[in-house]
C-alpha cells in the first residue's frame, strides 16, 4: 500500500519523446519496490504525436506538466519541485530502468545516511547492445570526469542544499555538474554491482549535436563546471591554473576521445558510443 507521500519520485523530462515514452514508464510502473509517484514534464514538445500524448496521458502514478521549453536542466527542476518524494531519480523519456533499481538503491539509501548518491552498472539497447561498465567512484575522479550515470537516485534534502540542476551547462554534462554540487556538501556516493540502468542508443538521433568533436564546446562545459565549483576544487586539487590546465589536457587525450575519460551523462557522446567499444 503506497504512503500518502511516496518514498521516490521520478522525474522524467520529455521533449518529442512521445514515442518512448511508454517504455520508460512501464519500466518504472514495473518496479518491485512500488511506492512511488512519477512526475513527466512535457517540456514545450513541438512533435504532435508527443504532444498529443501526453495532453491525454493516463498512466498509474503519473502526473504531467506542461512547460514551455527550457531545456532539460530546468525541465529536470521543475519536476522536483513538483515532487513529494524523500528521494529522486530522473529518467530521460527514451530510457528505462531494471525491476529491482528503486528496491535495491532505497535500500542503500535508507540504510546509510552518509551516502546520497547510488548509482548502477549500465547497458545498451536500442541501435546497440552490450554491456557499459562504469568505474567505482572516487572524488579525485569525479573532479576529472564523470561517472555517475544520469538516472541515480538522490536525497530531496541534499538536492534542497544546491541550486539544482544548472541551465549555464548549455551543451550538456549538467549531471555531473549536479553531482558535483551535492557531493561538495558532503554526500557519499555507492555504485551498484549489476546493471539496472538502460540507455538507448540511436543511430539516426537527429539532435545529437557531436560535443564530443567540438573542441570550443567542450572547453566552454569544462570551464564553466570548474567555475561553477572553484572553491571545491581549490580545497581538493589546490592551484587552479595547474589545475585547469589538466582539465583541458583531457579534451586531447586518448582515452577521452574514445570515451573512456569522461562518460557525459547527458547524452551528447552517444557519437564516440556508436563508433567505439567502450573497454
Amino acid at each position: 500500500m503506497q504512503t500518502e507521500k511516496p518514498m521516490v519520485s521520478v522525474i522524467i523530462p520529455c521533449f518529442n519523446h512521445g514515442q518512448y515514452i511508454d517504455e520508460a514508464v512501464n519500466s518504472v510502473l514495473s518496479q518491485t519496490f512500488q511506492d512511488f509517484e512519477i512526475i513527466i514534464v512535457n517540456d514545450g514538445s513541438t512533435d504532435k504525436y508527443t504532444v498529443n500524448k501526453l495532453n491525454s496521458y493516463n498512466k498509474p502514478k503519473c502526473k504531467i506538466i506542461h512547460t514551455v521549453n527550457k531545456g532539460l536542466s530546468t525541465a529536470r527542476n521543475i519536476g522536483i519541485k513538483e515532487s513529494s518524494g524523500k528521494y529522486l531519480l530522473p529518467l530521460d523519456a527514451d530510457d528505462k530502468i531494471g525491476v529491482k533499481y528503486l528496491e535495491e538503491a532505497v535500500k542503500i539509501l535508507e540504510k546509510d545516511i552518509e551516502i546520497g548518491i547510488v548509482y548502477c552498472d549500465v547497458e545498451f539497447f536500442g541501435d546497440k547492445a552490450g554491456k557499459w561498465n562504469l568505474p567505482d567512484f572516487s572524488i579525485d575522479r569525479i573532479l576529472i570526469m564523470n561517472m555517475i550515470i544520469c538516472s541515480a537516485l538522490f536525497r530531496k534534502c541534499d538536492y534542497e542544499k544546491t541550486k539544482g540542476y544548472n541551465p549555464n551547462m548549455i551543451y550538456g554534462w549538467e549531471d555531473w555538474d549536479f553531482w558535483l554540487s551535492v557531493i561538495e556538501n558532503g554526500s557519499g556516493v555507492y555504485k551498484l554491482p549489476d546493471v539496472h540502468f538502460f540507455y538507448r542508443i540511436k543511430n539516426n538521433d537527429s539532435m545529437l549535436k557531436d560535443l564530443s568533436l567540438s573542441s570550443e564546446r567542450q572547453k566552454y562545459s569544462l570551464k564553466t563546471i570548474y567555475l561553477n565549483h572553484f572553491d571545491f576544487y581549490l580545497n581538493k586539487m589546490g592551484n587552479p591554473i595547474e589545475l585547469y590546465s589538466k582539465l583541458n589536457n583531457v579534451l586531447s587525450s586518448k582515452d577521452y576521445k574514445i570515451g573512456r575519460l569522461i562518460i557525459n551523462p547527458a547524452r551528447k557522446l552517444k557519437k564516440i558510443i556508436e563508433n567505439r567499444r567502450i573497454l
